[in-house]
């Protein structure tokens, strides 16, 4: 596999591979996977050659004991080597460095969910302002409170699909909320949708005819020109129902453009779970089923924790993950999405014949 290495990098000196944005995309792609098996490989055989020549001064009585202390420490750390050359195997996702379409929707809980959702959008902006990340907004139904009942937005910046792709399903919240008058606590839930941003590399064709098209005048902020110009834009996919909205540009023009862009992500999300359907596959339990009923996270303000129940990670820094410091969780997750994938290609490896 490492043979290919130096031919995909002449690839990447060809002109013709240049000149064609998604072979050069894919290109890359291969080769930054190939380099990080080449640095894990190398880095286990470099262990192994020490651990050789260090048995060869076992015989040595000057350096027998530091060289059987090299020996321990070496063996020591060859089963994590092992372990991440075999991690270096796993193909990654190719959606992984992809901007991220988000939604967030209130759920029960009535002002208090809205209020919650507006939360969750504060909590992803900020994360993002901290990878440096840019966030977008769609559409969005906002209400008295600061709250949303509903909010898309997309995120750009590389690997944003790859790092927040495990935050859908639904999000559950318990607090005294700002319109309880007794505090009491109540609990309150909004779900979350995750999907890769759609590009060509996709090639999603959908012709003009499939969809209809309405332009209405946008809500929320703006004057006179939200309240009298029709410069937001509803898109349907005709074939398969899906709706995008996107009233955030001043521009109609800009509005159908990221409009447009919206509905080839949610029509590539339903065509890969399809796809996925018609195969049988087994999702992964952190992407979810796709059924926003699926609880995967508490909030807990009254205990500054939060917890997620798909991986029974219980954290009581609250406070700050929803100030934007979502490393912890983040990163708790995609180790165990890999520590699922290793061990499911370990177990159909081990199936074969």
């Amino acid at each position: 596999m490492l043979g290919r290495l130096s031919s995909v990098e002449a690839d990447m000196g060809d002109p013709a591979v240049l000149s064609d944005a998604v072979r050069y995309r894919r290109t890359l792609r291969e080769h930054t996977f190939l380099k990080r098996l080449e640095s894990a490989y190398g880095a286990l055989s470099k262990a192994i050659s020490d651990r050789k020549g260090n048995e060869e001064l076992l015989a040595d009585p000057d350096f027998a004991g530091e060289a059987a202390a090299e020996i321990a420490q070496i063996d020591a750390e060859i089963p994590k080597l092992e372990k991440k050359v075999m991690e270096s195997l796993l193909k990654p996702d190719i959606f992984e460095s992809r901007n991220a379409v988000m939604e967030i929707r209130a759920g029960t809980g009535g002002e208090e969910a809205a209020l919650f959702a507006g939360d969750l959008f504060r909590m992803y902006s900020r994360y993002a302002d901290r990878r440096g990340w840019k966030i977008s907004v769609m559409n969005s139904n906002a209400t008295s409170l600061d709250g949303y009942k509903e909010i898309v937005f997309t995120v750009e910046g590389e690997g944003a699909y790859g790092t927040l792709r495990f935050e859908s399903g639904g999000h559950r919240v318990q607090r005294v909320p700002a319109t309880e008058a007794q505090g009491r606590i109540h609990t309150s839930a909004a779900t979350v949708i995750v999907f890769p941003e759609s590009d060509e590399e996709d090639e999603i064709d959908i012709p003009d005819s499939d969809i209809r098209i309405d332009l209405f005048c946008a809500g929320g902020a703006g004057g006179q020109h939200v309240n009298k110009t029709e410069s937001a834009v509803r898109m349907t996919h005709l074939p398969t129902g899906i709706v995008a909205v996107c009233q955030d540009e001043r521009s109609q023009q800009r509005n159908r453009e990221k409009c447009f862009a919206t509905l080839k992500a949610r029509i590539l999300d339903k065509k890969r779970r399809d796809e996925e359907a018609k195969l049988g596959a087994d999702r992964l339990s952190l992407r979810g089923s796709g059924d926003r009923s699926e609880r995967i996270r508490t909030y807990n303000f009254p205990q500054n924790r939060m917890t997620d129940h798909r991986i029974d990670l219980t954290l009581y820094s609250l406070d700050r993950i929803v100030d934007g410091a979502m490393e912890p969780l983040l990163d708790a997750l995609a180790r165990h999405d890999l520590e699922e994938r290793l061990a499911k290609a370990l177990k159909e490896g081990m199936s074969q014949p």
